[in-house]
């Protein structure tokens, strides 16, 4: 069964893209069946280029990626979630929709991450920053897909992503 993994930001056009595409790419290379989407409380309706910058350079396909609403995955039509995080901290403090899956609500969990695209120093400054957040979100999504996802109880799977947050 696959695991489906919906990481929140407000605006989806940076650090939730970003997660949401180094999630699928280490998911795929690892042979793990975990599925990640993104989406926003405001999405901005664009992708930062920097971000899709980021992810290609990583050899990341960013061909799927766009910018949508939160609103797509609390639909009958959507995917059951497992697991949401927000990655960004006006996220964190908005009121989320209540998202339910085959199992009742998914475990719900803030990995902030500081906004890339207020990085200085120009457009080198953005690259920079916007690379070392794919690589901060990277290992962290190492450290979730090393989880046994499909035999921790919910508990378990909170209090192991609170960790993976810490770290």
């Amino acid at each position: 069964m696959t695991t489906h993994v919906l990481i929140l930001c407000t605006h989806n056009s940076a650090r939730s893209v970003l997660s949401e595409g180094m999630l699928n790419h280490l998911a795929a290379r690892l042979g793990k069946d975990v599925r990640a989407h993104s989406a926003g409380s405001a999405p901005s309706g664009r992708i930062n280029p920097f971000a899709l910058e980021a992810l290609q350079n990583a050899g990341i396909d960013t061909s799927a990626c766009r910018s949508k609403s939160w609103d797509e995955f609390s639909t009958n039509s959507a995917p059951p979630l497992s697991i949401v995080i927000t990655v960004c901290d006006s996220a964190a403090a908005e009121a989320c929709p209540v998202f339910f899956s085959g199992n009742g609500q998914p475990v719900k969990v803030h990995w902030g991450y500081p906004d890339p695209s207020n990085a200085e120093g120009g457009d080198e400054g953005k690259r920079r920053a916007f690379e070392l957040t794919r690589q901060a979100i990277g290992y962290r999504m190492l450290q979730l897909l090393a989880l046994p996802l499909q035999t921790l109880g919910r508990d378990a799977l909170q209090a192991a992503l609170v960790e993976i947050g810490h770290s």
